[in-house]
């Protein structure tokens, strides 16, 4: 179960967030194999004036960027997934919004599964429950 938060420089559009989530989330479980229904999605909006890099705003660098985390359960992927991730996340999400700041990111975020979970229950939790206790 992938949590995805995706912060945009601009303001809320719910068009574009509607768009974003979905494509966010479809290159999440395509690439780090994971299930779509189980999938949570947060975009967020921060304004250009609001965020900097390098010490000037994105609006004084008439750039956009974004940020992009999507928690994992660890050891559930290999490095050479997560590299792709991020190579095809990138290239969405520029695609996407344009115009990117070469440091807009990407972290991939591996919890232990002891401490990553949904429905009150951790992921460690989960591969010893019987599947029909856990709804």
């Amino acid at each position: 179960m992938p949590g995805i938060i995706l912060t945009v420089a601009g303001h809320p559009n719910r068009e574009l967030s509607e768009k974003l989530a979905a494509k966010v989330a479809e290159v999440t479980c395509q690439i780090l194999k994971k299930e779509l229904e189980r999938t949570a999605v947060q975009v967020w909006y921060l304004p250009h004036e609001d965020w900097f890099i390098g010490g000037q705003s994105l609006s004084a660098l008439g750039k956009n960027a974004f940020k992009l985390e999507v928690t994992i359960t660890d050891e559930t992927n290999t490095k050479a997934e997560k590299a792709a991730f991020h190579r095809q996340a990138f290239a969405l999400l520029s695609e996407m919004i344009g115009n990117l700041h070469p440091h807009s990111n990407i972290h991939v975020i591996d919890c232990r599964a002891s401490a990553y979970g949904y429905g009150g229950v951790t992921q460690e939790e989960r591969r010893f429950i019987q599947p029909e206790r856990i709804s």
